[in-house]
């Protein structure tokens, strides 16, 4: 039994240290009422970088981008290497829309997803988890930033 335990903790040490070693800030969000762990990107450099590189992130794992104005937004996939929920959110956190299940670039150009109006935050989620929760415009996100 304690084999076991210790063979847990390793795994997790191993998915996590990334995260730890990195300079990255954590907030928690919730998402009807799931509480999801938000890795910040609110600096141009972090906002680039996103979730790029990544090989897996786990189920209540989330990127949470921050910006100083609220404007029409665009992302793409580019280095990304798995798919991803893109949830774009007005001033107020409300879903202005979701593009689900976005597949990583692999041509070029990259396409960009869209914000259908002006954005101030993008929520990243492992792809589906948006249809999984049944997420639709106008629902919320929670969050203190």
């Amino acid at each position: 039994m304690r084999s076991f335990s210790i063979k847990i903790l390793l795994l997790i040490i191993i998915i996590t240290s990334p995260l730890l070693l990195s300079k990255s800030k954590f907030i928690s969000i919730y998402i009807k009422s799931q509480k999801f762990l938000a890795e910040i990107a609110d600096t141009e450099e972090l906002t680039l970088k996103g979730l790029m590189y990544r090989k897996h992130i786990p189920k209540n794992y989330s990127m949470l981008f921050i910006f100083k104005n609220e404007e029409p937004r665009g992302f793409w996939m580019k280095n990304t290497l798995i798919n991803l929920d893109i949830i774009f959110l007005n001033k107020n956190k409300e879903i202005i829309n979701i593009h689900h299940n976005v597949p990583p670039c692999t041509g070029s150009p990259c396409k960009t997803y869209y914000s259908e109006k002006p954005a101030k935050y993008v929520v990243e989620l492992q792809g589906n988890r948006a249809k999984q929760m049944q997420l639709k415009k106008n629902d919320t996100i929670e969050f203190l930033y």
